[in-house]
């Protein structure tokens, strides 16, 4: 692949950085490699500084199969209608798989496409794979899978034939035009199929619509000029999209009809449903299964003696509370199944729950987050919560002894590739490190949950806490603001 023309076309039409492009110019390197192993052709397209329309800065092709393009498409712009699956993937970060495309060359194709990040985590480009879809439309040289009624559909459209060139045969929906008697005059090859499907007509040309498929009765008597419904018929769901087409005098001349096929689409929403009630439950009783441990704790403390012993398991009751709260926080949230927890929110829960309880009343809580968002997976979550649990609890009851009064502050920031947590006090301080069980939990928790850095910095007063652990898929910044503090 030829640097300088991804280079040239990235700085052409893109707002990518140097070091962005430096990123895509370095993958395209490495796709012809992709397109050997899987045998499709491989693209990469950058979004335009539009934001409307993306551009394909890199191509590769197997050897091993027919060429797809005629020529390279390198330089091509490309369209969310004739490819949603790459405008997904640059507006949500997601990848999606086996989306089906028009290619500039009119060829229908499936599409996988993946994100390519930046170090800051930040989608800069979209890799495709892509595999033409032949032989799905092989069967249309049999005489009942040929769309019919062409010119009826531009008398109807009040258009020439040379306006609608291939686009009808190209819907994956059904499409159905009658003429005012309710007679089909135009099927495209979609709906042709759908139509022997569901009827056991030998003819359907020109027959009443309402005799091939008496399921659209309730659609067809419906006096709306443009009408949606959805049907259940012979275990599949359909959406009918109905619209009356006039004449300048506002004759009726036809109906057109629209029909997706949506029992897959349900079939999974129902998958997801059923996948999300369970992962709900799953955290339900994880939570209480929780609250139950604390519970027994709370009646053993009773028998405890001598008295000061009690402060062990109010540690443990601590620690309980705050992976009870990761789960609280993800039952709150309306996306069950995404999993996602907010660890500024957990911080300020865990937090303000350990100075509102504790025995010192003079102890403020100040929490810096500048308005962005911290987003994590609940594994590392639960982490978080520990290390939060254990630090302000070291503070409240080490730095400010008696009736001292001062400030525990929080800080998170965000270093490009990295997550800092900040936990200080303005309390007496401590003269050396000692690693007591908190804080070995702690440590371990940083090095071996978070892959990153703990350590104590040297300040004037009080002690000073820095958790530093790097971004990922399952650490996330969301930036509501500009600056480098989250």
């Amino acid at each position: 692949m030829d640097k300088t023309t991804i280079e040239e076309l990235c700085q052409s039409y893109t707002d990518l950085s140097g070091s962005d492009i430096q990123i895509v110019a370095s993958i395209a390197n490495t796709l012809h490699l992709y397109a050997e192993l899987s045998n499709k052709c491989i693209f990469i397209d950058c979004m335009t500084k539009s934001s409307k329309r993306a551009i394909v800065v890199a191509e590769a092709f197997p050897r091993t199969q027919e060429a797809v393009y005629k020529k390279s498409v390198v330089g091509e712009f490309v369209y969310e209608v004739f490819e949603p699956g790459v405008h997904y993937s640059f507006s949500t970060g997601k990848k999606s798989d086996r989306n089906r495309a028009i290619t500039q060359e009119g060829k229908i194709v499936e599409q996988s496409t993946v994100p390519i990040r930046n170090d800051n985590h930040e989608v800069i480009a979209i890799m495709i794979m892509e595999e033409e879809l032949s032989g799905t439309y092989n069967n249309l040289n049999e005489p009942s899978d040929i769309s019919f009624g062409s010119k009826a559909l531009g008398n109807l459209m009040a258009e020439t034939i040379d306006d609608y060139p291939i686009v009808p045969d190209l819907l994956m929906e059904s499409f159905l035009v009658t003429d005012a008697d309710q007679r089909l005059v135009y099927a495209n090859a979609a709906g042709v199929r759908f139509i022997n499907e569901m009827s056991q007509a030998d003819r359907i040309q020109h027959e009443e619509i309402l005799t091939l498929l008496p399921f659209l009765e309730e659609v067809l008597d419906n006096q709306e000029e443009v009408f949606v419904s959805e049907l259940t018929v012979l275990s599949k769901n359909i959406e009918v999209k109905k619209v009356k087409m006039h004449s300048k005098t506002n004759e009726l001349k036809g109906i057109l009809m629209i029909i997706q096929d949506l029992t897959e689409l349900r079939t999974k929403e129902k998958e997801l449903m059923m996948k999300s009630v369970v992962i709900k439950e799953i955290h339900h009783r994880v939570k209480n299964n929780l609250q139950t441990v604390a519970s027994l704790l709370r009646l053993q403390m009773r028998q405890v003696y001598p008295p000061e012993n009690k402060i062990h398991f109010e540690e443990t009751l601590n620690r309980i509370f705050s992976i009870s709260s990761v789960y609280e926080l993800i039952l709150a949230n309306e996306n069950v199944d995404e999993d996602d927890v907010d660890l500024i929110e957990l911080t300020k829960k865990i937090s303000s729950s350990m100075v509102r309880n504790g025995l010192h009343n003079k102890i403020g809580l100040n929490i810096e987050s500048n308005g962005n968002r911290v987003l994590t997976s609940s594994r590392k979550a639960v982490s978080v919560s520990l290390i939060v649990n254990e630090l302000v609890q070291n503070s409240l009851k080490h730095a400010f002894p008696g009736e001292l009064s001062g400030m525990i502050h929080i800080e998170f920031f965000s270093r490009k590739k990295f997550v800092e947590l900040h936990i200080h006090d303005n309390g007496v301080g401590m003269s050396e490190v000692s690693y007591s069980l908190g804080l070995q939990i702690v440590h371990n928790l940083v090095v071996n949950d978070l892959e990153g850095e703990f350590t104590y910095m040297t300040v004037q007063s009080g002690t000073h806490a820095t958790i530093k652990f790097p971004l990922s898929q399952e650490v996330m910044i969301h930036h509501e603001k500009t600056d480098t503090n989250c």
